[in-house]
């Protein structure tokens, strides 16, 4: 029976959320060791469910968010080695990934076919987001431009970085004004908004007065309902919280065993969570590690973004 991509290397732990957004730490229950070794590239969640994308894998396996227990696996055929982004649909039932190889986005079908859909993009396509319209955002950071596509594949919206003066996008989430927050990989990294023509209206500089420091090769964002934005700041082992005018940031404090290590994707889960996927290193060098954890401070509110937690139980996964 082959081996999933948890059980190929993972330190599964489940810990008990002590308050809900009040929560100053938490509390580790069991442990579950694997052994072996194998690379995450994208993780996303809907209602719940957990959706796990490997490197060089042409399947998605799909796990419990209760009990982290493999569900079943969508095969994705021509699928490329690097999928670095996934995206899930509740209104159209239906898994987006990117396929950075073959600059294609892979639509699969969740009601029960299974049925997959591809169509060509925009050069080397990376993070991923569905907009208020149930449309699918792309970054593609080879050709430097935004994309977004009907859930059929009908390209709605292009947007050429290269008026606005910016490269590397990874990742894109269209905020509620219609612009789009867009984070560069890039060092000094970059945060910017564009508007939905392609014309720059901001990004974010560091504050003089601001201990924060500059960002290094940001990876992913995550936005909240009033548009404040959590930022991977990946090489500078943190998350960041910048308000949406993207005059501010301060680091958002975290309660993690290890501290975060080169955060590269966000999920908000709820009022009280987000998921982290990090590196972890170690003596046999990098692999990953995905964790739920909860903020320390008590200033944060978010809504509930794809999955909601039924129980006092999150869960937190580690490659050893």
């Amino acid at each position: 029976m082959p081996l999933t991509c948890l059980q190929l290397g993972m330190l599964i732990v489940i810990v008990t959320l002590l308050t809900a957004v009040k929560s100053t730490a938490t509390t580790m229950t069991r442990v579950i060791p694997f052994k072996g070794s194998i690379g995450v590239t994208a993780v996303t969640s809907l209602d719940d469910e957990v959706f796990v994308a490997c490197q060089n894998s042409q399947h998605i396996e799909v796990y419990d968010a209760g009990s982290f227990t493999l569900q079943r696996r969508l095969t994705v055929p021509g699928l490329g080695a690097y999928c670095f982004g996934l995206a899930a649909c509740i209104s159209d039932n239906c898994l987006y990934a990117s396929d950075w190889h073959n600059d294609s986005i892979h639509r699969v079908d969740l009601s029960g076919s299974n049925a997959v859909k591809t169509w060509s993009v925009a050069g080397c396509p990376r993070g991923l987001s569905v907009n208020k319209a149930h449309n699918i955002v792309m970054a593609c950071r080879g050709a430097n431009k935004l994309q977004e596509y009907t859930t059929h594949g009908t390209l709605v919206k292009e947007i050429s970085l290269e008026q606005a003066g910016l490269t590397k996008p990874w990742h894109a989430v269209q905020l509620s004004t219609g612009d789009y927050v867009i984070c560069h990989s890039t060092s000094p990294g970059v945060v910017s908004v564009v508007g939905v023509d392609g014309q720059f209206v901001r990004s974010y500089v560091q504050s003089q007065s601001s201990d924060v420091g500059q960002m290094k090769y940001p990876r992913s964002l995550a936005v909240t309902k009033n548009d404040d934005i959590l930022v991977a700041d990946s090489d500078n082992n943190r998350i960041l919280s910048v308000d949406r005018s993207l005059s501010s940031a301060q680091v958002l404090a975290l309660s993690v065993d290890g501290g975060i290590q080169e955060p590269c994707i966000l999920n908000l889960l709820s009022v009280a969570m987000v998921r982290i996927l990090h590196f972890y290193k170690s003596k046999m060098g990098r692999t990953f590690i995905i964790r739920d954890v909860s903020p320390r401070s008590t200033t944060y509110t978010w809504p509930i973004v794809n999955l909601q937690i039924k129980s006092n139980q999150i869960k937190f996964i580690r490659h050893k």
